[in-house]
């Protein structure tokens, strides 16, 4: 095995390892944001806001990513350009990468996957902890941002890490709308210098080591705030 390449490609690999990260806390940190809002949908009073919610999880959750990839890429992408004024605006720059259509799908998609991970850590709170709450003069509001919502993420700790995971090994699939990812960096080098084992070893030890940094973070984390039954 030969790994001189690396001279050459080293700069390469690191835009490739940024934007796979970039692609990993974009989708991570706004899809966490927008499963908030799913998961309490699902649990509220109101059976359409339910029915909506469960529609948007069962959809995302039901159909390859790489799909929904592609239909946003090469589907509303390919229809952008036909909008008016979209080309002489500001976002053009953005919208006409194929990075902003990764970062979008994977936001998405992870919300939908969270959103039933949070869920069910809702309904796993200890009603009596709520109704202290209430008895304590907590409004809706409070109640929820001091007690409901903190508590439940602490009891989905773990899941939630695992889904970064996952979310992680998922980003491969940008190289297929022409982002110049680590895994594309690596389909690069095998174009050029022929080598195969090689590049995707890199790549592996990349995405282990982050792995096991997402790993000892959520420990952390676990350990700093146990979560009670």
């Amino acid at each position: 095995m030969s790994f001189t390449w690396i001279s050459s490609y080293w700069p390469l690999l690191l835009t490739g390892a940024w934007q796979t990260v970039a692609l990993l806390v974009i989708s991570v940190v706004f899809g966490f944001i927008i499963a908030i809002g799913l998961a309490f949908a699902q649990v509220s009073r109101s059976r359409l806001t339910r029915l909506l919610a469960r529609g948007y999880c069962t959809f995302f959750r039901g159909t390859p990513l790489l799909i929904q990839l592609w239909l946003l890429y090469y589907g509303v992408g390919s229809l952008l350009p036909m909008v008016p004024g979209i080309r002489q605006s500001l976002f053009w720059p953005i919208l006409r990468e194929g990075f902003f259509f990764a970062a979008v799908s994977f936001t998405l998609n992870y919300a939908a996957y969270e959103a039933e991970v949070l869920r069910g850590a809702l309904l796993a709170v200890p009603k009596g902890e709520l109704e202290a709450g209430r008895a304590f003069g907590l409004s809706p509001w409070k109640l929820t941002r001091r007690i409901w919502l903190p508590r439940a993420i602490r009891i989905a700790l773990p899941t939630i890490a695992g889904e970064i995971v996952m979310q992680l090994k998922a980003t491969p699939l940008a190289f297929t709308v022409t982002v110049m990812d680590l895994y594309a960096v690596a389909n690069k080098v095998r174009q050029d210098t022929l080598l195969v084992y090689e590049p995707l070893l890199v790549v592996t030890l990349f995405y282990l080591v982050l792995t096991a940094l997402i790993a000892r973070v959520f420990r952390g984390l676990e350990a700093q705030v146990p979560v009670r039954r």
